[in-house]
């Protein structure tokens, strides 16, 4: 098949959602498939808006992925489309948190470009949901399973409950890009409310994706008094990233929306138990005291009873870590997902 892939900016991208994409586009083409990376400029959402008026869809395909976060830009190309339009939908932009009247606007949009594709391909039962209730369930979809496995098989069981009884401070680490969505002044707050020798926290992330916002959790966490227990090391990936996450006794990523949540999955690959919070996808993922803890958006309080949980209780911690790693164990590999994402799509060309 002659496919295309629509994105917004660099297919390397340091984003969960941006993995996901990277995947699939490597998969379908190691399936013997022609694929086209189409990429449009980032910017703001008027500006995208804007795309309307010129972007028009290429010729020469069988069929086009689009990432649905490229919506505003899509409107009028789709109506003109002379092939199959699938969606690949991490999460709707209406989903996270901002104010109702801004929301408003987003849904009225999405529900616009989300009725113009052929069908869909969504990264978790959460996301499908929210599209469902918001233009119905009658068009084809597939409920494809991020890639979680990219560092290998899960870290042996002995490694991790030597781990979870070492002594001193809970080694903490946050992954995500450092955006107001992620919930790092969250958990910088959380850190603050607790005894110096409580944790010890990783930030780790691309400072790029908002500029203004990682500055502000630097300042927040310099007024905090955590520059001896917190350290902000930008992006990792690979085996510096495997390191960190092979000595870290826990991931914290509590953010205001996940559509799915990858990082508490790969976390759960090194035993790490997760805490995230309960809007998006992330329960769908965290067994609430079993594999981790699922908290309210926002809740620095809670988040900093949970960390000292784990720091005192070091037999908790560790049923909480195999838990995880048993969880990540369970988890479909990305071959399967692929497997099941080349039949779907053959079947909207046939």
């Amino acid at each position: 098949m002659r496919l295309g892939f629509l994105i917004y900016g660099s297919l390397d991208t340091l984003s969960g959602g941006y993995f996901y994409d990277r995947q699939l586009v490597h998969s379908l083409r190691a399936a013997g498939h022609s694929l086209q990376v189409i990429s449009l400029p980032w910017r703001n959402y008027l500006a995208h808006l804007s795309d309307n008026f010129t972007f028009r869809l290429p010729a020469d395909l069988d069929l086009l992925i689009e990432d649905e976060l490229n919506h505003p830009s899509l409107l009028a190309a789709n109506r003109h489309k002379p092939y199959p339009v699938v969606s690949l939908v991490h999460h709707l932009r209406s989903s996270e948190q901002r104010p109702a009247w801004q929301n408003t606007l987003y849904r009225q949009v999405e529900k616009q470009y989300l009725r113009s594709v052929d069908a869909f391909l969504f990264n978790s039962q959460t996301t499908q949901n929210v599209v469902a209730r918001l233009i119905g369930n009658s068009q084809p979809a597939l409920l494809a399973y991020p890639p979680t496995d990219r560092f290998g098989p899960a870290l042996p069981e002995n490694l991790v409950l030597q781990r979870s009884q070492e002594p001193g401070p809970l080694r903490l680490v946050f992954l995500g890009s450092l955006i107001p969505r992620k919930g790092l002044g969250t958990l910088l707050k959380a850190m603050a409310l607790l005894p110096p020798r409580t944790a010890r926290l990783d930030i780790i992330g691309p400072l790029t994706a908002d500029p203004a916002h990682a500055a502000a959790m630097r300042q927040l966490s310099r007024r905090l008094g955590l520059e001896d227990r917190v350290k902000f090391q930008g992006p990792l990936n690979n085996e510096p990233l495997a390191q960190v996450l092979r000595q870290a006794q826990a991931l914290v990523v509590p953010s205001s929306y996940e559509g799915f949540g990858i990082v508490y999955l790969e976390g759960m690959g090194f035993g790490l138990p997760a805490i995230g919070t309960s809007l998006g996808a992330a329960p769908e993922v965290i067994d609430d005291n079993r594999t981790g803890f699922v908290i309210a958006p926002g809740d620095s309080s809670s988040l900093a009873h949970k960390i000292e949980t784990l720091q005192a209780n070091r037999a908790f911690l560790a049923e909480l870590s195999l838990n995880a790693l048993a969880r990540y164990q369970a988890q479909p590999s990305w071959q399967q997902t692929a497997s099941q994402i080349h039949t779907f799509l053959l079947g909207l060309v046939s």
